[in-house]
């Protein structure tokens, strides 16, 4: 039985990936940072299969005990502070977590694996901030770097260290570029959440007013559940490499509105709205859109959801939510 060890687990990815993985005939483990995480108790309910360790991404020596324990033959490493505003708020803490953390995943990965480097198969999260002020439409592999948050810096540094350590030591580590994925497993804090969980609100009465950003910002979205399957397609190669994983389709907050509230049969959905200037970015990122051509042809990935039924899929699962809180 292959095993698999994951960090951030109890996260939209690591809750879609173990899912997978689990499907798959895996063993799967998750490492949790303390057992007060609350949403521990949502993943023991709904995989119960996943085996918790517990540890830190900030202790290299944690890691390597939750390697001896989990024996893994490919480790994904999902784990960091992940919500880009709030790495303006705690930039250092985001430099430490999502940036240091990844070369304590690596070096724990090395020291466990001795004298074969490849005996773990090693997963990188990457993600499309990388490319903040971007260079090039779309954004393929060869784009130039220029992030333009702390947590878009954080994540070039883990970027470059994975393949720091695939060219230095000879392991088997990958990164994946993924552009914005979302499901009804995002965060609430997150603005495709933010808006999927207000419209359900809104049209059963509970609330009258979304209060958000800017609503031109343009994002590649889809769906959390199809890019989990780039993830392991990766580390199923016999050479490691690095792919932008997105759907090559790029579609404003706005259009996030207008189909969600339309499906929740509101058309009306301006005078719900309102734009807060709190809520903009310091520096906002350019036209994000990917260029997935690598991955398509190489691991024979493509998207699945399109971005109406990803919007609709959320917005049903919220409005699932509030009626059952109700009752």
């Amino acid at each position: 039985m292959t095993r698999a060890f994951i960090t951030g687990v109890t996260g939209q990815d690591g809750y879609y990936l173990s899912k997978l993985l689990l499907e798959k005939g895996y063993e799967v483990y998750g490492l949790v940072r303390g057992q007060n995480n609350p949403k521990i108790e949502f993943l023991k309910a709904e995989l119960p299969e996943v085996k918790i360790l517990t540890g830190d991404l900030m202790d290299t020596s944690s890691l390597i005990r939750a390697l001896n324990a989990s024996q893994p033959d490919e480790f994904y490493n999902l784990g960091a502070i992940s919500f880009v505003a709030y790495s303006w708020e705690n930039a250092s803490l985001t430099a430490d977590v999502t940036g240091k953390g990844v070369l304590n995943a690596l070096e724990a990965t090395r020291i466990y694996a001795g004298d074969d480097a490849a005996k773990v198969k090693f997963y990188q999260a990457s993600s499309s901030e990388m490319f903040g002020k971007v260079q090039h439409v779309p954004q393929s592999e060869s784009t130039l770097l220029w992030p333009r948050s702390p947590y878009g810096v954080a994540k070039v540094f883990g970027h470059y260290m994975t393949i720091n350590y695939r060219e230095s030591y000879g392991m088997h580590a990958s990164s994946g570029v993924l552009f914005n994925h979302e499901s009804p497993m995002r965060g609430p804090e997150f603005v495709t959440r933010k808006i999927s969980m207000a419209v359900a609100r809104i049209a059963l009465g509970l609330q009258d007013k979304l209060v958000l950003g800017n609503i031109d910002a343009k994002r590649d979205w889809g769906f959390a559940g199809d890019y989990v399957e780039a993830m392991w397609r990766m580390l199923q190669q016999e050479e490691a490499d690095d792919y932008v994983i997105s759907t090559g389709e790029t579609h404003p907050v706005r259009e996030f509105l207008d189909v969600a509230f339309n499906h929740a049969g509101i058309s009306d959905w301006e005078k719900y709205v309102v734009q807060d200037p709190e809520f903009y970015r310091p520096a906002e990122v350019d036209l994000l859109v990917g260029d997935a051509t690598k991955a398509k042809e190489q691991l024979g990935w493509v998207p699945k959801v399109s971005f109406p039924e990803l919007v609709r899929m959320m917005v049903d699962a919220d409005l699932k939510r509030q009626r059952d809180a109700q009752n």
